[in-house]
């Protein structure tokens, strides 16, 4: 059994690496860390974890809900950054508190430019290991 230690990155796919960045930086306050619009890549750190947004023409469904990427705040800043979403033009399609399953607390569920479906959590408990 191989033991791995935890993410090194995850890739989201992504028509324009500019546009993406910007929401990116400015939506959801990543930090870029290496960025090469010409190949397609950006690198990006999100609390210590690595996203990298990547050019390509895979298609994207919005309306699949089961695959999408959730991104913890703060339980004392979810109210504010779902104010923050709704006033830069971004609609929060649901909202739910999920409790007693493996990942719980309150979440809200939007898209990026492409239509990925991205989530924002007030992380109340986590049945892993949280390093």
């Amino acid at each position: 059994m191989i033991k791995t230690l935890g993410v090194a990155h995850f890739t989201l796919a992504v028509t324009d690496t500019v546009r993406s960045m910007a929401f990116y930086v400015d939506i959801l306050g990543m930090t870029p860390v290496q960025v090469n619009h010409e190949r397609g890549m950006v690198f990006l750190d999100c609390g210590g974890d690595c996203i990298i947004l990547t050019k390509s023409d895979a298609k994207i469904d919005p309306n699949d809900h089961d695959v999408h990427h959730a991104f913890i705040v703060a339980e004392e800043e979810y109210e504010n950054a779902k104010d923050q979403l709704r006033a830069k033009g971004i609609n929060i399609f649901l909202e739910e508190d999920r409790q007693g399953g493996a990942v719980n607390g309150p979440r809200a569920y939007f898209h990026d430019p492409d239509g990925n479906v991205l989530e924002i959590i007030n992380l109340t408990s986590y049945k892993g290991k949280i390093s």
